[in-house]
């Protein structure tokens, strides 16, 4: 495992240059860092083995997908079912992201629906999950700021 201690100069701005654009060609990097395009490689190779790069994504809108209702959604459980919960949402196509949490609700689940009609379903379904004890969606009417890999502060 790589602690951020562990991480030089040259570490954090691959890791920059990255998250801005994961298709970002190692050539590129290599330039831009004044060092070799092997040395750009194996420091990638370090970060994903250490753990720090975990994978390379797409980013998408999800109302160009046709997903017009995406909620976030605070839940509540019952301690002892929270695990089987948590398994059952992992496993639903319209969850596309879920955390265990602190505080007043045990799970937080992204959900995507066409539409609020199926919206609506789908949070009926989730509520008469076994140890379902309430549901606070939180229904996204306009996105701000899209979602970043990293903080700016890095």
């Amino acid at each position: 495992m790589v602690l951020m201690s562990d991480l030089d100069a040259k570490d954090l701005a691959i890791i920059k240059i990255l998250a801005s654009n994961a298709r970002t060609p190692i050539t590129h990097i290599a330039r831009e860092l004044g060092i070799s395009d092997v040395a750009v490689k194996k420091r990638i190779e370090k970060l994903e083995r250490g753990g720090v790069i975990t994978g390379y994504s797409v980013l998408v809108s999800p109302r160009k997908l046709g997903f017009n209702s995406v909620a976030y959604v605070c839940i509540d459980v019952d301690a002892d079912k929270l695990f089987n919960v948590a398994s059952y949402l992992a496993n639903e196509d319209y969850v596309t992201f879920l955390a265990l949490t602190s505080g007043d609700f045990k799970i937080l689940a992204e959900v995507w629906a066409r539409n609020s009609n199926e919206l609506g379903a789908i949070l009926s379904n989730i509520s008469k999950i076994e140890g379902i004890r309430s549901l606070h969606p939180l229904i996204l009417l306009d996105v701000i700021k899209e979602r970043q890999s990293l903080p700016k502060m890095l």
